[in-house]
């Protein structure tokens, strides 16, 4: 792609995903993601109506007065987003690929998330890590996400989701806000993630084609893994091959959705032929 044709699409996610983030994200995402701590600023006197449970005994004996403690809420906050950018990313039947939606997701959060005046990291991951971006603020930060997003071409097209969460957990140490996007055909990452849960605000977000949960009765068939780049040749007629396709493809979803929930992490399905605006909405709305 060159640099015209890049900055053209670049333009049109971010007027795209600016207008949804103004209009509608903006105050749902504030209102879900408001400062989650509070900081120690100051003490001063206690006066009448403070509550009494502020009250810095240590100050109060000193000074032989009532003193209390005066907090202030943490507004500022820190989105990061982890996007899977392995090879089954770039699979999709209907209009869009996979990779192109959890674009346009990861932009309208960033801009959502810039509106509240919190800092957006990216981290892009495969097997390995593929690029880290750390937090920063600004729309020439966003536009820069949104253009690795759109370009990066990463060395491996395998996926190991553990190891996203090992690297957030050695970056990111303190509390932020956290997306993971992916189509989460993974395993053996229910330990890393109950361990980014428990310091930081993690939701999953799984984008995928809906015919990726079935192989229709094509008959013999060629079929290339896009991860593994294997070329297979597979009796789809067969009604033994169509059905452990199908178990394979539940167990990653069920595993998806158990590890989330055990973890108490927050998680969505998004359909890339579904409107994703409606299901984060939902999301926010219900949190």
């Amino acid at each position: 792609m060159d640099t015209k044709e890049l900055l053209k699409k670049v333009r049109k996610i971010e007027i795209k995903t600016r207008r949804l983030s103004n209009h509608i994200f903006g105050g749902e995402y504030h209102s879900t993601f408001k400062g989650r701590g509070m900081t120690f600023s100051e003490v001063r006197q206690y006066q009448i109506g403070d509550d009494v449970r502020n009250i810095d005994w240590n100050v109060t004996a000193r000074y032989n007065e009532p003193y209390i403690k005066v907090f202030e809420e943490e507004r500022e906050l820190t989105m990061m987003l982890m996007v899977d950018v392995s090879g089954s990313e770039m699979f999709g039947t209907e209009q869009l690929f996979k990779n192109e939606v959890v674009t346009e997701i990861a932009a309208t959060l960033a801009f959502s998330a810039t509106q509240n005046n919190d800092k957006i990291g990216l981290v892009l991951f495969s097997d390995t890590i593929e690029l880290y971006i750390p937090p920063k603020k600004s729309r020439s930060h966003v536009l820069r996400i949104i253009r690795e997003l759109i370009e990066f071409k990463p060395k491996s097209k395998q996926t190991n989701v553990a190891e996203a969460f090992k690297f957030l957990s050695s970056v990111t140490k303190k509390r932020a806000i956290v997306f993971v996007l992916s189509d989460f055909i993974s395993d053996d990452y229910k330990h890393t993630l109950k361990i980014a849960a428990k310091r930081h605000d993690v939701t999953g977000i799984r984008v995928y084609d809906k015919s990726e949960e079935s192989i229709p009765n094509l008959g013999m068939v060629h079929m290339q893994d896009e991860e593994t780049g294997e070329l297979m040749l597979v009796n789809t007629s067969s009604k033994s091959v169509r059905e452990n396709y199908s178990k394979y493809y539940q167990d990653k979803v069920n595993y998806y959705k158990d590890s989330f929930a055990k973890s108490g992490a927050g998680s969505i399905d998004c359909r890339v032929d579904e409107s994703y605006v409606k299901k984060l909405l939902g999301y926010f709305k219900r949190r």
